[in-house]
């Protein structure tokens, strides 16, 4: 099945009233015409539209059109990008097991194995997003290997065949993040991985006005998600945000295209910039990860880094608030031009200090150079 059916028809074919927008079904409860088809669906549970905490018509059929884009089986759509991680993590690990994560991986997802190190005796390796060292910090007792690929700061690329080729053989489950590159640049599952998790905030929605999050994978293990953690916690995605992400979704090649082509020419004026130490952007063919990036992905997105050629926190300050188009926020994925310096967070290492995180959005690239290049003129 082509992208566009997938985005524009498929799961659409009856939808009520013959309305070319599918509907919002914001209902708490649903009802039965006979004891038989209420048994029935309460027995059954996993996807019986019988209470929202459960399935949604409008949530499952966005839930449906993402699993088939990332080539998995079925999908969960939840409360935050921080939900799908957490719940993902939490079905495959008991006390005493091992895991190996990235060390670059999203900060939220490590406090969150922190906790359960703290909690739970589940032992963490943090290691550098380099598939020979994932493999290498693999013991006996490692049940879940957590990749994200690209990673959101530096934006290292794993080589995720080498890491999950590995993880088979041993029986070791696999969870990736690629919120990076979407699931139109980037399929994780056609690289062996098991499960794909996403902030659905971002590139899936695309509006900056969505939190939500994506867990995909085997229909197995997504039932059992669904069953033992989806719905003992409970991070429900409202059908009006799930409606939200499906407006989202019809745009999102287009969107991606065109994110990837403002960010090579942002990511080459950068590299040709005396005051700028380094860029990554991988899927620059300028780029020393190029080849790997675009072994694996067919594009990219619109979130870059690089280094000021400068280790003063005066300069970077100055910098940073100079930008005029660029706006200082955290997140990214939607239309916006952000940046965020590394030194504003507290836990910033000294040998970071001149690292800046950028998202290019879906406007005239040009604007974003001469921005960047004025800023970059009074440090």
């Amino acid at each position: 099945m082509n992208i566009d059916d997938i985005l524009f028809s498929y799961g659409e074919e009856d939808v009520p009233f013959k309305a070319l927008s599918f509907p919002i079904f914001e209902t708490t409860n649903f009802y039965f015409d006979s004891f038989d088809e209420m048994s029935k669906a309460l027995r059954n549970g996993d996807y019986e539209f019988v209470y929202k905490r459960g399935s949604n018509p409008t949530t499952r059929l966005v839930e449906r059109k993402l699993a088939t884009l990332e080539r998995c089986e079925d999908a969960r759509l939840v409360s935050s990008g921080m939900s799908a991680i957490s719940l993902s993590i939490l079905h495959f690990l008991s006390s005493g097991d091992h895991v190996v994560c990235v060390d670059e991986a999203y900060s939220w997802a490590k406090k969150f194995f922190n906790y359960l190190s703290r909690k739970f005796d589940i032992k963490v390796s943090y290691v550098p997003p380099d598939a020979e060292k994932i493999v290498e910090a693999i013991t006996k007792k490692t049940k879940l290997i957590y990749l994200e690929s690209p990673t959101s700061m530096r934006m290292k690329v794993i080589d995720i065949r080498k890491v999950t080729e590995t993880a088979r053989e041993l029986k070791i489950k696999t969870i990736i993040d690629n919120t990076w590159a979407s699931p139109i640049f980037q399929k994780p599952k056609l690289l062996g991985v098991d499960v794909v998790v996403h902030s659905a905030t971002k590139y899936i929605s695309g509006h900056g006005d969505v939190m939500a999050g994506v867990i995909a994978g085997d229909s197995e293990d997504m039932k059992n998600i669904f069953v033992d953690e989806y719905k003992n916690i409970g991070p429900v995605l409202s059908p009006i945000e799930a409606w939200l992400i499906l407006r989202g979704l019809r745009t999102l090649e287009l969107r991606m295209k065109k994110h990837y082509e403002n960010a090579l020419v942002v990511s080459d004026f950068l590299m040709n910039h005396p005051k700028v130490l380094e860029v990554n952007y991988p899927m620059n063919p300028r780029s020393p990860q190029y080849e790997l990036a675009s072994s694996q992905m067919s594009g990219g997105s619109g979130l870059m880094s690089f280094r000021l050629r400068t280790d003063d926190v005066g300069k970077v300050k100055e910098f940073v608030e100079s930008l005029k188009v660029f706006k200082m926020a955290v997140s990214w994925g939607s239309h916006e031009n952000l940046v965020v310096p590394r030194v504003a967070y507290g836990d910033c290492p000294k040998e970071d200090v001149n690292l800046i995180r950028i998202h290019v959005g879906l406007g005239d690239p040009e604007k974003l150079v001469e921005d960047l290049d004025q800023a970059l003129k009074k440090i």
